[in-house]
């Protein structure tokens, strides 16, 4: 069912600091130029034991253009049940990606939904951005606490939130009715986005029991896809501290 090694190498200072502090860390390589600001991170590795390389430059064992002086492998994190995501949060609050491709805004997104309180994360097995070094990065720490499910038909998982009484409202420019204000959003949800600029696919958009959008004002046709979901995981804690 899972993706092999999520999180197995993270890479960026806040990134790193937050693997660490989940325990995940297991070798640490961090560039000689940068040791004086590195320094916390660096005796916090240390104290937990974990082997520690300099080198002159760790770009080349980085994914991203900018690790920042420092790359670790980590222990990775084990994917979560459908059902453990659910009984994250009371009432439950999920947010699912119908495949996006670009692990920077999956990264977004993450940082987003843990900073609104958002139960879980729930993704593809294929055809969308891998849970590696780049996602990591973006996240900021984010991803070290918010549980992710790893699916392999978005459109099943919609099926299974719903045995799961969980209700689902796609997020698609076309929808309906307006994200804001769905009242909806305050009972046990999942938010499903789609894929950048393709949008919610068409089962997916089938099945779920309501497909919404954000009402756009000014002459764009849409949203980058981190924005969309930042504006929609918080319109679901504003609804809910409304309840």
């Amino acid at each position: 069912m899972a993706r092999p090694g999520i999180g197995n190498s993270v890479e960026g200072i806040h990134a790193v600091t937050a693997a660490l502090a989940a325990g995940r860390v297991e070798h640490l390589m961090v560039e000689r130029g940068r040791l004086d600001s590195l320094v916390d991170l660096v005796a916090e590795a240390r104290r937990r034991g974990i082997a520690i390389e300099t080198v002159a430059d760790v770009r080349a064992a980085a994914a991203t253009e900018a690790p920042q002086g420092v790359v670790a492998r980590c222990r990775p994190i084990a994917p979560a049940s459908l059902e453990a995501a659910v009984a994250a949060t009371t009432p439950a609050a999920l947010l699912v990606l119908d495949h996006l491709e670009d692990p920077r805004n999956v990264g977004a997104v993450a940082r987003s939904a843990v900073a609104a309180g958002i139960g879980a994360l729930v993704i593809p097995e294929h055809r969308a951005a891998p849970l590696e070094a780049t996602a990591f990065k973006a996240a900021a720490g984010a991803l070290e606490h918010l549980p992710v499910v790893i699916a392999s038909s978005i459109a099943n998982v919609v099926d299974a939130l719903k045995r799961l009484q969980v209700w689902t409202v796609g997020l698609d420019a076309g929808g309906s009715r307006s994200l804001f204000g769905l009242e909806l959003l305050a009972e046990p949800v999942a938010v499903v986005l789609g894929a950048e600029g393709a949008g919610l696919s068409r089962l997916v958009g089938e099945r779920v029991d309501l497909v919404a959008s954000i009402p756009i004002l000014g002459p764009v046709e849409s949203l980058n896809a981190s924005v969309a979901a930042a504006l929609a995981v918080y319109e679901v804690a504003r609804m809910r501290r409304r309840a």
